[in-house]
């Protein structure tokens, strides 16, 4: 199977993801670097598009990638997020695969659930000795996202932390808007599109839910 892939980079870092797998997307000092850790994340992401209902490849190798984007990133990239609309971002979405894609972000919302659940609140100290703990990983993430449900032209009350059914509610207002069908044109009065704004999410749930598992002490 052929994956298509894009990529981002700036003089330190670049990003490379699957354009058709919201959220399987890694970071390095240089593109081969992303690409190398891309390939290292497709077990973790199996484990996404099974939650989804949806069968995902076997095996991924450097040599299944197919490069589709390559584009050059901004201050967002630098700083450590992807930033840039890609060609492949402003594909048409029809109603199955919108579905598709609003099922991805879902689950990987539900892999976060399931990372935190099993993780100690107190998570193993970064290389320098930083980095969040859990509650306030989770608590990031939340608060992303209804900085994001902004670029869907959503006017959103701002979530309590504590309670998982104000959560949901926001959650469930972006899945409406991701499974809406589009023609690739970004959302009305925004520069995000439908499929952006999917990878955007569920790389960002990802990547705090595999720093959280990978933060965990097992012993």
């Amino acid at each position: 199977m052929r994956i298509e892939i894009a990529e981002e980079h700036v003089a330190r870092r670049a990003f490379a993801w699957a354009v058709d797998w919201p959220g399987w997307c890694r970071s390095g000092k240089t593109v081969d670097l992303a690409i190398e850790a891309l390939v290292r994340a497709a077990p973790r992401y199996r484990i996404v598009a099974t939650t989804a209902g949806l069968s995902f490849p076997a095996t991924a190798t450097p040599g299944d990638f197919e490069p589709l984007d390559s584009v050059d990133g901004g201050a967002t990239t630098d700083f450590g997020a992807p930033e840039r609309v890609t060609p492949a971002d402003q594909r048409p979405t029809d109603t199955v695969e919108a579905d598709r894609l609003a099922r991805l972000v879902e689950a990987a919302w539900t892999v976060l659930d399931d990372v935190v659940a099993a993780a100690p609140a107190e998570l193993r100290r970064g290389p320098r000795g930083g980095g969040r703990d859990r509650d306030k990983i989770v608590a990031h993430v939340v608060m992303a996202e209804h900085a994001y449900a902004r670029n869907l032209g959503l006017k959103l009350a701002t979530p309590v932390l504590a309670d998982a059914a104000s959560i949901n509610e926001m959650r469930a207002a972006i899945v409406a808007v991701l499974r809406e069908p589009s023609d690739g044109s970004p959302i009305e009065g925004r520069k995000w599109t439908r499929r952006y704004a999917a990878r955007r999410i569920a790389w960002h749930v990802l990547d705090h839910a595999w720093e959280i598992q990978d933060r965990t002490d097992l012993d």
